[in-house]
């Protein structure tokens, strides 16, 4: 068996749990082995955190949970520092925090404040957390999958641009297929008798065994030795170029972006489009790689003009209209 067979096996046993989101499965895949952090976007009952528990449940890894709310504090998310005493001598001893895991549920990630959302940019960044003086690292891999609610706006805190640019991909969850949902339907309506009766629930398709982490590194080694040719960098880069300079590509969108992707954007498009060869059986990356995935690489690091919020254009109208003027070098 090979690694790019046990890394399907994962996407099926989440595939089995989530039934009708196969794309946004294939895209948290992704973001695990592009070592990135993935934001989840949907209307409220998507599957967006059973996905996430799901993936969690597949791998052999330490699953840690955050539900943000207004009152949270940072010290919730990264520990502290806490006196013990004992025989008349105190000290202070690091108490990690719910981000101390290999995956992160940030639950409805915009319901907490600036302070908050702060508090998760080194430990993104740099895979450390420092309290006082000390830094303290965290787990090998470290993976926030953190979801939020698109159109709730009671209560909650839009993301700060320094956090949205530290998300490899943002993934839009869209409601599944008729089919589908019966599918889902009979699925639960099994958990439940499985839940009355005791018994294991009978999935069409089920994982024997939790995957080790040490199949996402070998999987992340053939990763980067995926050929990239100095024609798809110069693509790669092209594309990047045309969100921070639109005018020089359209005069319609120099009038629609107002800000472009940075260079970890150009970083996670390169990334991502490796993950997606290698997925694909690939040795190389193609403009295709590179295609597939731009859309959800760029649709949230694009900053939107007032026209194109007034004209009701989203992001990645924005970007498919783009992509089809940015020629493959």
């Amino acid at each position: 068996m090979t690694i790019r067979d046990d890394i399907q096996a994962l996407q099926t046993a989440m595939n089995a749990s989530v039934i009708g989101q196969e794309r946004v499965v294939e895209r948290m895949v992704i973001g695990l082995l592009a070592d990135g952090h993935v934001l989840i976007e949907g209307l409220p009952g998507l599957a967006k955190t059973r996905a996430v528990k799901a993936m969690a449940k597949a791998l052999a890894a330490d699953f840690t949970r955050i539900q943000f709310t207004p009152d949270l504090l940072p010290s919730d998310v990264t520990g502290s520092d806490v006196y013990y005493s004992k025989d008349g001598a105190g000290e202070f001893r690091f108490q990690p925090g719910p981000v101390f895991g290999n995956i992160l549920l940030a639950d409805e990630i915009n319901r907490a404040p600036a302070k908050v959302q702060a508090a998760l940019l080194e430990a993104m960044e740099e895979r450390q957390v420092t309290v006082g003086s000390n830094s303290h690292a965290l787990p090998s891999p470290f993976m926030v999958l953190a979801t939020q609610n698109p159109v709730e706006q009671e209560g909650t805190y839009a993301l700060p641009e320094a956090q949205t640019d530290r998300f490899l991909m943002k993934i839009l969850v869209e409601y599944p297929a008729p089919a589908d949902e019966r599918g889902v339907l009979r699925m639960v309506r099994n958990e439940e008798l499985a839940s009355v009766s005791g018994t294991p629930a009978r999935h069409s398709t089920q994982q024997a065994e939790a995957i080790p982490l040490s199949v996402v590194a070998a999987a992340r080694a053939e990763i980067a030795a995926i050929h990239v040719a100095e024609g798809i960098e110069s693509y790669i880069i092209d594309i990047i170029n045309a969100t921070r300079n639109p005018a020089a590509v359209s005069e319609e969108l120099g009038r629609l972006i107002e800000l472009g992707a940075s260079p970890r954007g150009g970083i996670a498009l390169d990334r991502c489009a490796r993950v997606h060869a290698w997925l694909q059986g690939q040795d190389f990356v193609s403009p295709a790689n590179v295609q597939a995935i731009a859309p959800d690489v760029l649709r949230h690091r694009l900053a939107l003009s007032y026209e194109a919020h007034g004209t009701g254009r989203t992001a990645d109208e924005i970007i498919a209209d783009l992509m089809k003027l940015v020629s493959v070098a």
